[in-house]
């Protein structure tokens, strides 16, 4: 059999069949049934997610709580900003991609071309298509909100060595009352469960006090997009809630050496009441 060829100005998935699902009707299955155990905490104000980004079987559970978040509040978003860690490839600051859409076993998301050419235009962000090409950190939150948002539009960005105070300036930028931001990352990594539970109650903590200061790699493999929109976070007044703090030897079995994973909400401050 010959492999399809790949479609002209779209990204191909790259990790459909080993992060997610490959079939269709498998992956939706998949999501659905990750997506009917948490329960929203009932967020008002939601502008935003953190999650984790690994293979379904190990982190879905948890993402699975932060799109609970999203299928509550979210319907009103019609454009995603999504900003992630590359893993593959070295980025110089923040990476667009040239690509029209992003594709995934559910069907291709457009990308917004006009809000990534501003970006180019300011200088503030370049294309970076080898980044974009094995990269998972993206991929893999998107059938998450194909699900529960249904059609969007999207902001892929990954963040290098950008500052926090560069990617807040992004941020701040992109968002708008129709603009769901959302935070691809992992915590700590292989480190036995003892430790990584300390070590990421420690990230937590950071988060959730807004603190873009502290956090490096060894502490979220995501972290330059993290303190970046800690960062905006505080510019913005908004506060940052857990939904659910775990790690992968609650699923693998393996204690030994795991991966940290956690889900928070993103939250603006109370709208005044009239």
């Amino acid at each position: 059999m010959f492999a399809p060829k790949p479609r002209l100005n779209v990204r191909p998935p790259a990790v459909a069949g080993s992060f997610y699902p490959h079939a269709k009707g498998k992956l939706r299955a998949t999501i659905e049934s990750l997506l009917a155990e948490p329960k929203s905490s009932g967020q008002r104000c939601l502008v935003g997610v953190i999650a984790p980004h690994a293979g379904y079987m190990y982190s879905g559970p948890v993402a699975a709580n932060a799109f609970a978040e999203v299928a509550a509040a979210g319907r009103g978003c019609v454009r995603v900003l999504l900003i992630g860690p590359p893993h593959y490839v070295p980025v110089i600051g923040i990476a667009a991609s040239s690509a029209k859409a992003f594709a995934t076993s559910l069907g291709d998301v457009p990308v917004d071309t006009d809000a990534v050419a501003s970006l180019l235009d300011e200088r503030v962000v370049s294309n970076n298509d080898k980044a974009h090409a094995p990269e998972h950190s993206l991929e893999v939150e998107l059938p998450f909100l194909q699900t529960v948002l249904g059609d969007f539009t999207l902001i892929p960005l990954l963040v290098g060595d950008a500052s926090p105070q560069e990617v807040a300036g992004v941020i701040g930028a992109m968002m708008d009352g129709r603009t769901l931001l959302v935070v691809s990352t992992d915590l700590s990594h292989y480190l036995d469960d003892a430790a990584a539970k300390a070590r990421d109650r420690a990230t937590a903590a950071a988060i959730e006090r807004l603190d873009y200061t502290t956090l490096g790699p060894y502490d979220a493999c995501g972290f330059s997009a993290l303190n970046g929109a800690l960062c905006a976070g505080q510019e913005r007044g908004w506060t940052i809630d857990r939904l659910d703090l775990r790690n992968s030897g609650e699923t693998s079995g393996d204690r030994s050496r795991v991966v940290g994973y956690g889900a928070w909400a993103i939250c603006a401050a109370e709208p005044a009441s009239a």
